[in-house]
């Protein structure tokens, strides 16, 4: 019970610890401690939360995808598109003993990949339903389209080769698929960087010139083993120029991306980069050095085809790695954020700006359309 008083004079026979405080003094009181840095004179901070994911599960969807289908379907179709452009230069230079055998290559790794990919997609009809529209937006259905028009151009190429029926159309489609073919080499890299997977989308700036050398490699590879040394020169300097550029632009792409190029130096994506590496780079010295025997280009083709096949193995499976830690969406996201809480104002309100005209620019788009198709 307060056995004060209160009185013009203000408040009489308090008693100190005892009385009830009032919510203004309490507002005062700890306003006051705030502005003394707390109660035994230390400055009050909050510590940073760390990164974390209700109940332990990871931030974004996990990968689904076989590593065997996808990295099959990776590998596959990169070395079909470059096969079919390197055996096209051959057939113009008159390397028949060359092109013919890479025109197989080319056809053979292409069937391998539409395989895989309908493996993975569960169900044959799957892939036809994706060729009931044609989405420019949408890497796959562009990639679909891409496989639809290649598939017969490399088939008749290398079907003309082997019975020599039809020379001059057989020339044909082996020139429409050489067209197409670096559209098969790399459409797969637009299609995994165009994803919420961190160490996937990070690399959008590298992936294409990544998956164009090592497919360069991967073909070199095959022509190393099938050509004879005679004909063998296209094959060993694009093996030799892809393996060095595929070497040079995965290690520029793994420590250029900050925290999400780690995955490709950990667990099991690690491993297969730096296979990658080695047997890339091995191989391209014993297409230098093995210019005069047989035996040793036909090694180092086939560690140019080993190396090419774990660089795409270790690329899916960094991005399966990216998914699975929340530390690799939530870190990069704040920040950026705290790098836009850091702009100066001017800047901040040009960003607003510049996002509601975009807003309004598509508001228009949707109502002209709606009154158009009306």
């Amino acid at each position: 019970m307060s056995t004060s008083d209160v009185t013009r004079e203000g408040v009489r026979g308090q008693r100190p610890g005892r009385d009830a405080v009032t919510g203004s003094a309490r507002v005062v009181g700890e306003g006051q401690r705030r502005r003394h840095g707390g109660r035994r004179g230390g400055p009050t901070r909050v510590p940073d939360a760390e990164f974390r994911s209700y109940y332990g599960r990871p931030v974004l969807n996990q990968v689904v995808w076989e590593a065997s289908d996808i990295g099959g379907y990776l590998f596959l179709g990169g070395l079909a598109g470059a096969s079919s452009v390197l055996a096209a230069g051959a057939e113009l230079t008159g390397r028949d003993a060359m092109a013919r055998p890479l025109k197989y290559t080319a056809l053979a790794a292409i069937s391998g990949s539409v395989v895989a990919l309908v493996h993975d997609l569960g169900r044959p009809e799957r892939f036809l339903n994706m060729l009931r529209v044609v989405k420019p937006t949408s890497p796959m259905s562009v990639g679909t389209w891409i496989l639809t028009a290649y598939g017969p151009l490399a088939g008749v190429a290398a079907v003309t080769a082997a019975t020599g029926w039809f020379p001059r159309i057989g020339r044909a489609a082996t020139l429409g698929a050489a067209a197409v073919g670096p559209l098969v080499a790399t459409y797969t890299a637009p299609l995994v960087c165009d994803t919420a997977v961190p160490s996937w989308h990070e690399g959008y700036r590298y992936m294409p010139f990544l998956f164009a050398a090592s497919a360069s490699a991967a073909a070199g590879g095959a022509g190393l083993v099938a050509s004879p040394l005679g004909q063998s020169g296209p094959a060993r300097r694009a093996a030799v120029g892809g393996a060095l550029v595929e070497t040079a632009v995965s290690t520029a792409m793994e420590h250029r991306m900050g925290l999400a190029g780690e995955p490709y130096r950990l667990g099991t994506a690690g491993v297969f980069v730096r296979a990658a590496k080695a047997l890339t780079l091995a191989g391209a010295a014993g297409a230098v050095l093995g210019r005069r025997s047989r035996a040793v280009s036909a090694l180092s083709g086939a560690a140019l085809l080993a190396g090419s096949a774990c660089t795409r193995l270790g690329v899916f499976h960094a991005g399966k790695q990216s998914a699975a830690d929340p530390k690799y969406t939530v870190v990069p996201q704040r920040r950026r954020m705290a790098e836009r809480a850091a702009e100066p104002a001017a800047e901040q309100e040009a960003r607003a700006e510049a996002a509601g005209r975009t807003a309004g620019r598509a508001g228009s788009g949707g109502a002209g359309g709606g009154a158009a198709g009306a």
